[in-house]
Order: structure tokens, then sequence, then C-alpha cells
């Protein structure tokens, strides 16, 4: 077999990589465990290395570790290469493929797929889901998605607290380009009714700029400060993304995705125009960027024990027979959380994501409901209760009385 990694890395990935390897070792259709450097770049560079005489030491210390221990990439194959990733499959008489990611990552796989059956090259294909977008058809939720959500509703609660010691408006600047899910875990900070995020912008509604203008002086008015969730794919009510407009950027990854993370500008943008309309003095603005994907140290339990379950998952169902897939996160009916992992087709996950629905926005698209904080709150664990005074005015004719 030959094991891979794709997209961007998170908290739990190499959890799916370790889970794959130890399965494999326990079946003796698979001889020996291949890893590729950066995706399907180190298949066409040979740049393997062998996992199967990876230490179970070595192997546990990595899947508790962030990032993609094989390396990463994105990259679309081509026919071309699809024949000589062929070439070179067959000269290490490799049946068994697996590919770690998201819905760009399921596209590849679902092309290798194919073009294997148009050439007659006997694989058995399976996509590992992963994305801390939490965007992927088919599944409830995604490994590194609970992982990310608890750096953000940890950021937040700590923002949340520095914000109510200063006053003024803090804007803070999500991953998310189609879907708010991760944005949204945000809400997850607050503990008390004042508590921020105080409003939560996402892809799934237009964002306009005077609506949001006019919900920020609501509620800076009522309490004296305003913390604020952003999705950086918002967009107008035309579909264009408003970081664009304000900072057109040419840079596409191979999937043809426009690149929106790695910059401030939206960050940046927002927080003039409440300079520009406003009288409020105190304006700030962060952008998350990479630090969600791959933080050391706020790793969710449920995310990384899901992780490795679909990992393990996708080796036991392709050493069933002549089937190929995508391995899917289910959950379970009923109040008690638990989920099971299903193979699904790979086309069902390729390409197209899934958004947030409905039932997770509020009226106002400012914020979320209590059905997804219901829906998140498993999966991204058990979050710090925060410590708050009193605060009992102590009466005047006391300090006048204590007065030397």
């Amino acid at each position: 077999m030959l094991i891979a990694q794709s997209g961007g890395p998170t908290a739990v990935i190499n959890q799916s990589l370790v889970g794959a390897v130890m399965e494999a070792k326990k079946h003796a259709a698979i001889e020996k465990i291949y890893g590729a450097l950066h995706g399907i770049q180190g298949i066409l560079n040979e740049d393997l290395i062998d996992l199967g005489k990876e230490s179970k030491s070595t192997l546990e210390a990595v899947a508790s570790t962030p990032s993609a221990a094989l390396g990463s990439i994105r990259r679309k194959p081509s026919r071309s290469d699809c024949t000589a990733i062929f070439r070179i499959l067959e000269k290490y008489n490799v049946r068994y493929f697996f590919y770690i990611g998201g819905n760009d990552s399921a596209e590849t796989t679902y092309i290798i797929n194919e073009e294997a059956k148009r050439a007659n090259y006997q694989l058995r294909c399976f996509h590992i889901c992963k994305t801390i977008d939490n965007d992927l058809r088919q599944n409830d939720h995604t490994p590194g998605f609970g992982s990310a959500g608890k750096f953000v509703a940890q950021a937040f609660m700590g923002d949340n607290l520095d914000n109510l010691a200063l006053g003024g408006v803090k804007i803070n600047v999500v991953m998310g380009r189609h879907a708010g899910f991760l944005t949204a875990t945000a809400a997850l900070a607050r503990q008390d009714e004042d508590d921020g995020p105080h409003l939560i912008y996402l892809p799934e509604r237009p964002f306009a700029m005077s609506r949001f203008v006019k919900d920020v002086k609501a509620v800076h008015k009522k309490l004296g400060r305003c913390l604020i969730a952003v999705s950086e794919g918002i967009v107008d009510a035309q579909g264009t993304p408003i970081v664009v407009q304000a900072a057109p950027s040419n840079e596409t990854d191979a999937h043809g995705n426009i690149q929106l993370s790695g910059t401030g500008a939206l960050g940046d943008i927002l927080a003039q125009e409440i300079r520009n309309k406003t009288k409020i003095s105190r304006v700030r603005a962060d952008t998350f960027g990479y630090l969600q994907r791959s933080f050391t140290g706020c790793i969710s339990e449920v995310d990384a024990k899901e992780a490795f379950g679909v990992g393990t998952t996708a080796v036991k169902e392709a050493t069933r027979g002549n089937i190929d897939g995508s391995i899917a996160i289910k959950r379970k009916p009923g109040r008690k959380y638990a989920v099971e992992f299903k193979r699904v087709s790979l086309k069902s996950v390729a390409k197209e994501s899934r958004h947030m629905p409905d039932r997770f926005i509020n009226k106002a698209s400012n914020h979320v409901t209590q059905a997804f904080i219901d829906y998140a709150a498993p999966i991204i664990g058990n979050l710090p209760k925060v410590g708050k005074l009193k605060g009992v005015a102590v009466k005047k004719e006391e300090k006048q009385r204590t007065r030397p």
C-alpha cells in the first residue's frame, strides 16, 4: 500500500496516517507500507519512505503531533501525471492507495481511481477525510475541525476578556472559504450573556458593509465594546469575496481556489470601515490565519480519536474486496453523542463543498443558533472556565468613612 497526505495540515491528520499504518500491519494482504513525501509529487519523484519499518513508539509519537508528517501539497493530477503514477505504483507493486485530505484531495483520489480503471490497472483507491473547514459532503463533521474549533473558541475566550478590560471593537478573521463552521465555533467561547463574540459573519450569508457598521454601533452602544468573528470568505450579494473587492489577488492553487489566507487585508478593511463610519476610537483586527491548523496543546480528544478511526476504517474497507471510496463520519441519532465511520463513493465527496445549514444561523445573519452550539460542543470538547469578579459596588458613604 501507499499512503500520502494532501491539502492544509491539521492537528490530527497524523492520527489518520498512523491509524491506517497500524491497521495495515494486521493484514497479510499488505506486504509493504509506503509513504509518499508531499502527496502525489512524492509519488512522481519516487520520494517514498518505508512506514512498515517505523517503530510503534515512533508512530504513536507522530500520531499525537500536529501537521502533516509526510509533508503535503496542493496539486491536481493531469492524465499524463496519472500515467506516470501508475508506472511508479506498478514498479513498487502498489495495489492500495490512500490519500488523506479534503474535497480537493477527494477529487484527486477520484481522478486517479478513474484513470486506473481506464488503464486497466488494478488499484484500490481510498480517500480519508480531513479538513478544518468541516465542509466535506457526506460527513457530519471532519477530522481537524474539532481541534481547530477548540483553538478558535479558546482564542475568543481570551480575546473576550481582553476586550472586556479595555473596551472598543475587536475583529478576528477566521478561516472558512465557503463554509462558516470554523468561524461559528467562536460562539462556544461565550459563558455569560454579555460575552463575545457579539457578532458572527459567515460566507453562507451575503455581507453588507452598511449593515455590519449598524450592527457594531448597536452592540457598542449597549455594552461599550464589541467582539466580532468573521469568516475569511464572506461575500457580497453578488458572491464576490469582500477581501478580493478591496485587495484583488490573482494567486490561486492547482484546484482554482483564490488565495484568502496568509493576509490581514480583510481585518484591515473592516476595521477601517468602523473607524470611518463611527466615533469609536479603539478598533483593532487580527487574522488567525494558519495558526488554527496545527496548534500544539489545543487538540480535541474526540477529534484525535475519530481521526485515528477513519484511518483504520479505510484499510479495513480496502482489504475487503474490489471496492473504492471515501471514509465519512456519520453521527448516530439520539441525545448521546456517538458516531460511526461509513464508506461512501469518491464522487459524492470530491470537489464540491457543503455549507452551514440554515438552522445553524440566526435570522439576522450575524450570529449562530443554539442548534449549532449543540452540534459543535461535543466535537470540540471541554473548554476552560473563566472567573470574574462579582462587581459589587462600594457605596459612596463607605468610601468617605474609610478616607484618611
